[in-house]
């Protein structure tokens, strides 16, 4: 035990405060996001719309998170990372403290759209400020411990969300909204007269000088192909929901126990996984067998008649997600040179966004035409044919190993 815990305190041990700061301003955040795991559920159950009707507004959630993700980078460069933090938490609280009392789908539709932009601003920003307020030799470390917060937020998030919600929906907006009101006063008086490091990571823009990504075909496809896994991997936050509660008739407070356990094993595995993985496995293959395990996870619930299965299969898509994003990220990372990081890694970056809003709208589709066993069996054959196509694409151009 004092071993793991030394693991953990090596780790992290000489970040900087402002770092360890922004890390618990996204920490308060996630712990508030309870809408966004049962907002399928609240969207179906409590207000009665079609499944149908559902995706479309979960992708119109994901299309504000793709807009918010390009105007909070835009809004950092034109009036600070500072103001556009503050502004998205404490705007975007006051947004999910409005949400319940639109309940009409013409005029639910463009307010979920604009609460997911004002959200998502965070996001950019708040990656950075991260990189400003980090000390030169450890920029990577401050990225993980952020990443580590927003996963242990996710995993209470959802816990506490499925508690309020099995008694009112309503109160699941209250929440989240107080939370991000809560963050956003603790970032002002906090960061208001600090100032960055003197020494920050060279501007994006040097980047775009070199060669584009979009030149380089083999990264395409690795963007593609992410964008696949991504499609099938965010069904956790739409189409499974739903299906806990339709075919298990799962309460609200068990199924946010399952979704925070998502967070919680990410939280307490990926970083003693990835570095024991580091220095002696092949980013392909990390890749490929997170890949299958995102499949296999879904392929499960077909098989699924109790709650034993189900944890099973949470914890083998917890554990997809371990093996394939690190490595994703070191992957792109390790194609760029150092004049073009930063617009490879934006490249990423959308492929993700994009797979938000695409996810809710393919998933719920194959639903209300085919029903819920087609689609875990779509979400497995795609996986395995994404993990094939990651084969051909990578074998003779992988990274070899992380070091």
């Amino acid at each position: 035990m004092y071993k793991l815990l030394s693991l953990y305190r090596n780790a992290y041990a000489g970040l900087s405060e402002a770092a360890w700061m922004l890390a618990v301003v996204m920490l308060i955040n996630r712990a508030g996001s309870m809408v966004l795991p049962f907002l399928s559920i609240y969207l179906t159950d409590a207000l009665g719309f079609g499944i149908g009707e559902t995706g479309i507004m979960l992708a119109t959630y994901g299309l504000g998170a793709m807009a918010g993700s390009l105007l909070g980078g835009w809004l950092s460069d034109k009036i600070s990372n500072f103001w556009v933090q503050f502004l998205s938490l404490t705007l975007g609280g006051v947004l999910f403290l409005l949400l319940p009392m639109i309940t009409q789908y013409e005029y639910l539709l463009p307010t979920l759209f604009l609460a997911s932009m004002v959200v998502e601003c965070l996001r950019p920003a708040n990656t950075a400020s991260v990189a400003a307020y980090s000390k030169p030799e450890n920029v990577t470390r401050s990225f993980s411990l952020n990443r580590m917060a927003i996963n242990l937020g996710f995993s209470v998030g959802p816990a506490i969300g499925g508690l309020l919600a099995s008694r009112s929906y309503e109160l699941l907006f209250y929440a989240d909204g107080i939370s991000c009101i809560c963050a956003g006063i603790f970032f002002y008086f906090y960061f208001r007269k600090r100032t960055p490091s003197e020494v920050a990571p060279a501007p994006i823009k040097t980047a775009l000088k070199s060669s584009s990504p979009y030149r380089d075909g083999t990264f395409m496809v690795f963007v593609l192909l992410t964008t696949a896994y991504a499609i099938v991997f965010f069904q956790l936050f739409n189409t499974l929901p739903i299906y806990y509660r339709e075919v298990h008739q799962l309460s609200e407070g068990t199924i946010g126990l399952l979704l925070g356990l998502n967070g919680l094993v990410v939280f307490l595995f990926e970083m003693l996984l990835v570095n024991y993985l580091e220095p002696r496995v092949q980013v392909m293959k990390m890749i490929i067998i997170g890949t299958l395990l995102c499949g296999l996870s879904y392929a499960l619930l077909n098989f699924s008649t109790g709650l034993s299965l189900l944890l099973v299969a949470m914890f083998l898509l917890s554990f997809a997600e371990i093996m394939a994003m690190p490595f994703m990220v070191t992957y792109t990372i390790h194609r760029a040179s150092e004049d073009n990081k930063g617009a490879y890694i934006g490249l990423y970056s959308l492929s993700w966004a994009s797979a938000f809003m695409l996810a809710p709208y393919l998933g719920t589709r194959v639903i209300d035409v085919y029903g819920f066993s087609i689609l875990w069996w779509s979400c497995a054959g795609a996986s395995l044919l994404v993990a094939l196509l990651y084969y051909f694409n990578l074998k003779e151009r992988s990274v070899k190993k992380l070091a």
